[in-house]
C-alpha cells in the first residue's frame, strides 16, 4: 500500500485529492470539508521514544505521515525548524493536571502553531506554480493575526481577512489591521457566522473562477493537521507507561478538537475530550438530545472567538463518527452518537462561570487565565466533578491565548494587568488601516472582482 494519503468531502460528491491540492482548494468542490482517506499510525513504543524531543522534533514525526509525496523529509524537517521557533510550556496547576500554554508564538494564540506552518507550505507550492494565490479566511479573534502575521510578506500570495468589527477585542484588531502589504482586512457589520458564510459562498462562486482562493481557516485540512501535533507533544512529555490522558479543548469553530481527534485516530491514548464552549452550546445540545439545530445569531460572549452558532468543523466530527452533516448542517446520516457520548465529554460555560474560573485559579493556584483558556479549564473541572474516578488521572486544558489579548476583562476580573509578550508590546502606537462592509455577499463579490482579478 502506498503512504500517501489522499483526502475526501465529508459532502461527498467532490473527486479525492492529494494533501497539495486540498491545502490549495482549501473547501471542496461540492461544499464539503476534506479529511485523509485513513490515519497513519503512532505506535505507544514510539510515543514512549519521544519523552526528550523537542517540539519542532515531534512536528516532523507526527506531519511526515501526511505530507509524504507532497514535501520531502528534508523540506519538513526545515519547515518545522523554522516554524516552532518558540516555547511551549506544559505548566502544572495541580497534581496530574496541566495546562499547556499555547499562547508563546508571535501572535500569542494557538492559531500561530498551524498558519506558521501552513504559510511555509503554502509558499513552497507556489513555487511549484504560476500566478497568484488569495488567502481568503474568516477570524472570530486570533486568526486573522495569526494568519496575518504568517502570510506577510510571502511572495505571490495575498491575504484577506473578514472580522466582526464588534467582536474582536482592540488587541486582536491591532494585530490584524496594522500589517499592510499583501494583507487586507475586512470589518464586517456582523457575526463571525456572517464572515464565514461569505467565505464558504465565495470558494463556490463560478463568477470567482478567475481568481485563485484558498483559505487559512480550520475548513483547511492545513490547519487541522498542524494541530494535532501539541496534542502528542503533551503527551510524550507527560504520561507514563502508556496510561490514558484526558484533554479539554475550549471550542468555537471546532478546529482545535479536531486537531485532538486526529491524534486519537492516529493511536494517542485519549480517554476523554471535554469539549468546552461558552453560552453557544449547539454542539453540547446536539450530543445530549440527538437533535442539531444552529444558533442564529450567535451569542455574545466574553470568549469572544468561540462565538460560533455553527462550527464548520462538526461536519468533519459527524463524518469521523460514521454520520454526514452538509455545510448547511443538516444531518444525512447520523452520527454514533453513543461513540461520541463515550469519547467526547461536551458543556457550556457561561461567562459568570468564566469569570469566576479565572478568579479562582489566580486565587487558588497563582495561575493567570485568559477567557478561552478559564472556559477549557472550567469544562476540565465539570468533567472531573462528574467523574470522581478520574481525578487522579493525567489530564491537559488547552490555554489558546495570552491574557494580554484581553487586558479589560482580566483587570475587571481580577485587577491585574497582563504583561504583554513582545508581539503584543506598542500595538496601541501603530496606525490601522481596514475597510468596513455590510453582510451583503453580492458587495464583497464585487469588491473581491475589483481588486484581485
Amino acid at each position: 500500500m502506498s503512504n500517501v494519503i489522499e483526502y475526501y468531502s465529508t459532502n461527498r460528491g467532490a473527486p479525492s485529492v492529494s494533501l497539495d491540492e486540498a491545502l490549495l482548494q482549501g473547501q471542496a468542490g461540492d461544499r464539503g470539508l476534506y479529511l485523509p482517506e485513513r490515519f497513519p499510525a503512532i505506535g505507544r513504543d514510539e510515543l514512549g521514544s519521544w519523552a526528550d524531543l523537542r517540539y519542532a522534533d515531534i512536528a516532523m514525526n507526527v506531519l511526515r505521515r501526511f505530507t509524504q509525496g507532497v514535501f520531502d523529509d528534508d523540506e519538513l524537517r526545515r519547515l518545522c525548524e523554522d516554524a516552532y521557533d518558540f516555547d511551549v510550556p506544559l505548566e502544572c496547576v495541580e497534581g496530574r493536571h496541566y495546562l499547556l500554554r499555547l499562547d508563546r508564538g508571535p501572535t500569542a494564540s494557538f492559531k500561530d502553531f498551524a498558519a506558521r506552518m501552513m504559510a511555509r507550505w503554502m509558499s513552497l507550492l507556489m513555487g511549484r506554480l504560476e500566478g497568484e494565490l488569495v488567502i481568503l479566511t474568516a477570524t472570530s479573534g486570533d486568526t486573522g493575526s495569526a494568519v496575518a502575521h504568517a502570510y506577510r510578506g510571502v511572495d505571490r500570495i495575498r491575504v484577506v481577512v473578514l472580522f466582526p468589527v464588534e467582536e474582536v477585542s482592540t488587541r486582536q484588531r491591532k494585530q490584524m489591521t496594522t500589517i499592510g502589504g499583501n494583507v487586507t482586512t475586512l470589518g464586517i457589520d456582523g457575526k463571525f457566522d456572517d464572515c464565514q458564510a461569505i467565505v464558504k459562498q465565495a470558494f463556490a462562486d463560478p463568477a470567482l473562477s478567475a481568481v485563485r482562493l484558498t483559505s487559512a481557516n480550520s475548513i483547511n485540512i492545513g490547519r487541522l493537521l498542524p494541530q494535532s501535533v501539541y496534542y502528542v507533544y503533551a503527551y510524550a512529555k507527560l504520561a507514563r507507561g502508556g496510561e490514558p490522558i484526558v484533554f479539554s479543548v475550549p471550542s468555537g469553530n471546532f478546529g482545535d478538537m479536531m486537531g485532538a481527534v486526529i491524534a486519537r485516530k492516529m493511536g494517542l491514548p485519549i480517554q476523554r475530550t471535554v469539549i468546552a464552549t461558552n453560552a453557544n452550546d449547539e454542539v453540547p445540545a446536539f450530543l445530549e438530545t440527538g437533535r442539531y439545530e444552529k444558533i442564529s445569531p450567535s451569542r455574545k460572549c466574553i470568549s469572544n472567538a468561540m462565538n460560533v452558532g455553527h462550527p464548520s468543523n462538526l461536519a468533519r466530527l459527524v463524518d469521523v463518527y460514521g454520520g454526514w452533516m452538509d455545510e448547511t448542517g443538516a444531518i444525512k446520516e447520523m452520527p454514533d452518537l453513543a461513540k461520541m457520548r463515550e469519547d467526547l465529554f461536551a458543556v457550556s460555560v457561561s461567562d459568570e462561570q468564566t469569570r469566576a474560573t479565572i478568579r479562582d485559579a489566580h486565587e487558588r493556584f497563582g495561575v493567570l487565565l485568559e477567557p478561552h483558556g478559564a472556559t477549557g479549564w472550567a469544562g476540565l473541572d465539570q468533567f472531573l466533578q462528574t467523574h470522581p474516578d478520574a481525578r487522579d488521572q493525567l489530564a491537559v486544558s488547552i490555554e489558546t491565548a495570552h491574557p494580554a489579548k484581553f487586558p479589560e476583562e482580566i483587570q475587571a476580573t481580577i485587577g491585574v494587568d497582563p504583561t504583554p509578550p513582545p508581539s503584543l508590546e506598542g500595538l496601541e502606537d501603530h496606525e490601522e488601516e481596514y475597510a468596513t462592509m455590510s453582510c451583503d455577499y453580492d458587495a464583497f463579490r464585487d469588491w473581491l472582482i475589483a481588486g484581485y482579478t
